[in-house]
């Protein structure tokens, strides 16, 4: 990645299978920390697609970008989008907002984006499709700082240098003072399950995203969430 990439500055992309929890393949092959080294590494633009349809898209992206680019994917099948038969693009660094809430914003950083929607529509959250790691859509993070009471980044990641810690990075670095919860896979290896099974006991469930908002925000949150919808 360094010495013969991206220290060239090369045009070279990199498809990167099983990101994340793998199920039975157990902790051996599990893809959470690719996110953590790769950006760290200059020149380096870093994917996270949500479902097929945009796994397709954002190879596409990256086979025509003119410098090193990965796209990371899990293993599986994925929420059964209808793909495009057109090998169309998205533009670098921008993500998408794919449902209006208040107060709370799911920041999704690729194949959880499905769990997310589930909890923002029983909390009355936004949800933004971020799609790139590197570079961040820092316009879309700004926006949403300003008009949320609390950020959750989601990732399949490690948090440990993983995309919330560069969103964390981010606001840090403009002095933006805004409540986030970082929510990913945890500093401890999750062993072999089925996916459903690893995502819960890693809190990335529906379920454990909703039970971390209300930790976080403290006091009575869920009828203060209920109330102001």
């Amino acid at each position: 990645l360094i010495h013969d990439v991206a220290l060239q500055n090369l045009d070279v992309t990199f498809a990167v299978d099983r990101a994340g929890l793998v199920g039975a393949d157990g902790a051996t092959h599990a893809g959470c920390f690719d996110l953590s080294y790769a950006r760290a590494i200059p020149n380096m633009v870093i994917m996270a697609p949500s479902d097929e349809n945009e796994t397709r898209r954002l190879l596409q992206t990256a086979y025509e970008y003119s410098g090193p680019a990965l796209v990371r994917y899990p293993r599986g099948t994925g929420p059964g989008t209808p793909v495009d038969r057109e090998l169309s693009t998205l533009p670098i660094g921008r993500g998408e907002l794919v449902r209006e809430g208040r107060r709370v914003a799911f920041l999704v950083f690729g194949g959880l984006l499905e769990r997310a929607m589930e909890a923002a529509a029983r909390l009355d959250a936004t949800v933004a499709n971020m799609r790139f790691v590197k570079p961040l859509d820092e316009s879309l993070i700004v926006r949403l700082a300003e008009s949320h009471e609390l950020l959750v980044t989601v990732e399949d990641n490690a948090v440990r240098g993983g995309a919330g810690a560069g969103v964390l990075e981010f606001l840090a670095g403009i002095d933006r003072q805004v409540a986030t919860l970082v929510m990913g896979i945890p500093d401890r290896f999750i062993e072999h399950a089925t996916p459903a099974e690893q995502h819960r006991e890693a809190g990335l469930d529906a379920e454990g995203l909703i039970e971390a908002v209300f930790a976080r925000l403290g006091g009575d949150a869920e009828s203060r969430l209920a109330g102001s919808r």
